[in-house]
């Protein structure tokens, strides 16, 4: 097998290493994913789990009705998610169209990143240089973070030269704005091609790797986390950089949030359970969050008005 130390550029020399890597067993990944779940955590660990959590959550909102005045509110409590507790920690981000990343980058200032999704989102269907222009502008507008989606279509016709070209060129227009890169996992049909998809964007310059859009009917799931945890994990042994890992969608309550906690612990290690690491890119997950944090304080539940509704 080649190394990743040797430039690899072309379809074939990437078709060469990404074939050779380990098959993934999906069974077992199935059945890890399942076993970990069970894991019981003891209060004072929840508690802590919950915050980091809430640290790690890109707050979201990716739709065609969005306004400046919806940002603004969502800007707002990510900054502050329980305006009547000042001990509640950040959100890591807020996650925006690109041509919102302005008013979002206005309304947090310099407390929390600020993310676009560009290159076509969520499709990725657009010639190069139209996704160039899109990343040039979310960063110029603001944003430190990019969210790209990978061209599905050429990599599952083994166009993996395509792929990665357009990877590296976004790492270029993306300046020092770190790149998320989406695969997209629910279109990639197995394991294996995730584990090669995730491979090809940690190659190609991806800062962190991303499960999903949220925009198709299959979007994070524990066993494809598993694999991604595990790609990551296997580069830094093999490279000494350390990638991070973003789930998207579906992910939507604390119970959740939690079991993928422990998937970073028990798969990559605990250098990963850090936000500059790991995300969770969600638009619902917060308020859960808040909810639980809210009841192990006070023992009780708050009514439905405690959280926003967003």
């Amino acid at each position: 097998m080649q190394t990743v130390a040797e430039p690899l550029t072309t379809t074939g020399a990437l078709r060469e290493f990404l074939h050779a890597l380990p098959g993934v067993d999906e069974v077992g990944a199935t059945d890890r994913a399942a076993a970990l779940s069970t894991r019981s955590i003891k209060n004072e660990a929840k508690a802590w789990a919950i915050d980091l959590a809430i640290r790690m959550v890109d707050l979201t909102t990716l739709e065609g009705m969005d306004t400046p005045g919806k940002v603004r509110a969502m800007c707002a409590k990510a900054l502050r998610p329980d305006p009547t507790d000042p001990t509640v920690p950040s959100v890591a981000a807020v996650c925006v169209y690109g041509d919102m990343a302005a008013i979002a980058r206005a309304s947090v200032g310099s407390a929390l990143h600020v993310a676009a999704v560009a290159t076509a989102f969520p499709s990725g269907r657009a010639s190069l240089e139209v996704k160039l222009h899109d990343v040039r502008d979310a960063v110029a507008a603001g944003a430190d973070e990019i969210d790209m989606v990978i061209d599905r279509g050429a990599f599952l016709a083994g166009n993996y030269g395509l792929v990665n070209e357009q990877i590296v060129a976004v790492k270029a227009a993306c300046g020092t704005a770190h790149l998320k890169v989406i695969l997209e996992t629910g279109e990639l049909r197995t394991l294996d091609n995730v584990r090669r998809a995730s491979w090809l964007a940690m190659m190609a310059g991806a800062d962190f790797i991303k499960t999903s859009t949220g925009k198709v009917p299959v979007a994070a799931t524990p066993p494809v986390t598993i694999v991604m945890l595990q790609a990551v994990r296997d580069y830094y042994a093999l490279t000494g950089t350390r990638i991070g890992v973003k789930p998207a969608g579906g992910i939507r309550t604390s119970k959740d949030a939690i079991k993928y906690l422990v998937l970073i612990k028990e798969t990559a290690g605990e250098a990963w359970l850090t936000p500059d690491l790991f995300r969770f890119g969600a638009s619902t997950l917060l308020n859960d969050l808040l909810l639980q944090r809210q009841r192990m304080a006070t023992g009780h539940y708050s009514g439905p008005d405690y959280v926003t509704i967003d």
